[in-house]
């Protein structure tokens, strides 16, 4: 077993972080004692709010806008700030946000204290910009909130923009384009003045702060990053992300609006998601994610050892969304059921499951079933002897067992017991005996010409390690020899870029059957990483073609997995 869980944890790797946010060489320490507690969590509250809830996403005849609406819409700094004096949300209830979140199940609270735009939603000495100061609310966002999560054993942290602030002169702005000579001024001195005092503030005003959340570190020097990291040497239990700047690394890496093909084993990480298209409230967006997919999405992070930091964007009167509290308040009651196979988990042992996702708690195993079996057999992919299996819905029931040499099927009910994600409890001796993946430790020939080199970086479990293309190249292939028939039937790819990037490549997966390659399936990506499933193909050799308009073909894994 010992070769098999070597295996899993030098193949089982990462889609990098934000690049622009992260140094490749820095490694978050996964079992620092400080994060047990998040470790255990897996489920927070993410809220960006501010003053751009005023306009709530329309400026002009555009309503597309979130809360980066100053940058995008490129409004001058004295009119935007003019919407402080609109900004008096009197309907905002910090107990009740608490009570939310508990209700949802989150065990955590990210807030927003100062966005890009420079507004800060605390009383802060630093500047006059805050909701304090130039509102007619002239109430203290962050200390309510961190007063109720006080009383409901909450923990809270905070968000902060470091870098990024278009309001103070000398804030760095994302592209380095001025819409308004009046924000022109020192970076050193915006530091110095207004991010350092005020994360001081926040760090020692408002209690025990169990996170702080950096973000955009445009332009950050080592040393502006370093007056910053020497502040947060000062709280030895503060969790800081990986967004801080100039190599500085943190506890969290942070795959924003996506959840990486296979994770980040070895390492702490977050994916931060928003419920609709916007982090900040914006009236005019519709495209809300149903309850069940944000579960399975919960769901789909824990297997693979992530937590889910889900946003929430208040409107100007300071209510979250009805459809987000009826979200939460759903996803709350699945998880009354089914929360020991959530909070305190590890990463799932399988590599991949056709029907769903799986989590593990010491012997046990919770196998999260997506797609029920219509014939009413689940084969679970585990070489152990089962000592049980029931259905979290109803525990004093055993499943029947019907044991093979390299797994176990269960006998299930005919109907699934929840329309999101079913739960069954496996107890089992030993460690998971599970086959190692099919590509671990082959070779690959990549090939962006018309002849084939060795590459070792697309299965070496260091997720910085990306295989690119030759410079120029529109297309490239990559092949893969097994060294024997096997039944595969999923595949998965780590691709090196963000939502953002406006990256696609199409991709064809492909077999050789003896005398020609042919294809399995074609799409294209969105330049986050993929996992596809298919019919089961036998085959000793596969060959993956790439096409990219935009960049070299790239890619940081590319993995196949075998039929269960």
């Amino acid at each position: 077993m010992k070769k098999y869980i070597t295996s899993l944890l030098l193949l089982m790797f990462s889609l990098s972080a934000n690049s622009q946010n992260v140094d490749a060489k820095v490694l978050t320490e996964e079992n620092n004692p400080k994060m047990m507690w998040w470790k255990d969590a897996k489920f927070g509250m993410f809220i960006h709010w501010g003053i751009y809830a005023v306009p709530a996403g329309k400026w002009e005849n555009t309503t597309t806008y979130g809360e980066w609406i100053m940058h995008t819409a490129k409004i001058p700094r004295t009119t935007y700030s003019a919407l402080a004096k609109e900004f008096n949300p009197t309907k905002f209830n910090a107990e009740e946000w608490v009570k939310l979140a508990k209700s949802a199940g989150q065990k955590y609270i990210v807030i927003t204290s100062k966005h890009h735009d420079g507004f800060a939603m605390f009383g802060t000495k630093a500047s006059p910009y805050n909701i304090v100061d130039a509102t007619p609310f002239k109430r203290d966002i962050l200390k309510e909130l961190a007063d109720a999560c006080r009383k409901h054993d909450m923990k809270l942290g905070f968000y902060y923009s470091q870098a990024q602030d278009w309001y103070h002169p000398g804030g760095a702005v994302s592209g380095n384009k001025e819409w308004d000579s009046s924000h022109v001024g020192d970076m050193d001195k915006y530091i110095d003045e207004i991010a350092l005092p005020q994360v001081k503030e926040i760090l020692s005003n408002y209690g025990d702060v169990a996170v702080l959340w950096w973000d955009t570190p445009t332009n950050m020097t080592k040393s502006m990053t370093q007056k910053l990291a020497n502040v947060v040497k000062q709280y030895p239990q503060l969790i800081t992300n990986n967004r801080l700047g100039a190599g500085m690394g943190g506890d969290l890496e942070t795959p924003e609006q996506f959840i990486p093909a296979t994770g980040f084993p070895g390492r702490n990480w977050e994916v931060c998601m928003t419920m609709n298209g916007h982090w900040g409230f914006n009236a005019w967006d519709d495209r809300w994610k149903s309850t069940k997919e944000l579960t399975q999405k919960l769901v789909d992070i824990v297997s693979k050892g992530g937590n889910f930091l889900l946003n929430v964007g208040p409107n100007a009167e300071g209510i979250i969304p009805v459809v987000c509290q009826q979200n939460l308040l759903e996803i709350g009651e699945w998880l009354q059921l089914n929360g020991e196979s959530i909070y305190g988990t590890s990463a799932s042992p399988f590599h991949f499951l056709s029907w769903g996702r799986a989590t593990r708690k010491g012997q046990v195993i919770y196998l999260h079933v997506f797609d029920w079996p219509k014939n009413g057999k689940l084969d679970v992919p585990i070489g152990n002897k089962l000592k049980k299996a029931y259905l979290l819905a109803d525990p004093k029931k055993n499943l029947k067992i019907i044991a093979s040499k390299n797994s176990n099927q269960l006998q299930l009910p005919s109907y699934a017991p929840d329309k999101i994600s079913s739960v069954i409890a496996i107890e089992f001796e030993g460690e998971p005996q599970v086959s190692p993946l099919p590509t671990a430790g082959k070779t690959f020939m990549a090939s962006s010409t018309d002849s084939l080199t060795k590459i070792s970086s697309l299965n070496d479990g260091n997720p910085n390690s990306n295989w690119r293309a030759k410079k120029g190249s529109t297309t490239a292939s990559l092949e893969v020899d097994l060294g024997e028939i096997l039944s595969i039937n999923a595949f998965s790819l780590v691709e090196p870029w963000h939502p953002w990037s406006g990256v696609k490549q199409p991709y064809s997966l492909q077999f050789w059957d003896g005398k020609n390659w042919k294809t399995i399936i074609s799409k294209t990506s969105e330049g986050t990483g993929v996992t596809e499933q298919f019919e089961s193909i036998k085959a000793r050799k596969f060959r993956l073609l790439l096409e990219n308009q935009k960049e070299a073909p790239a890619l940081g894994e590319f993995v196949l997995f075998r039929s269960e």
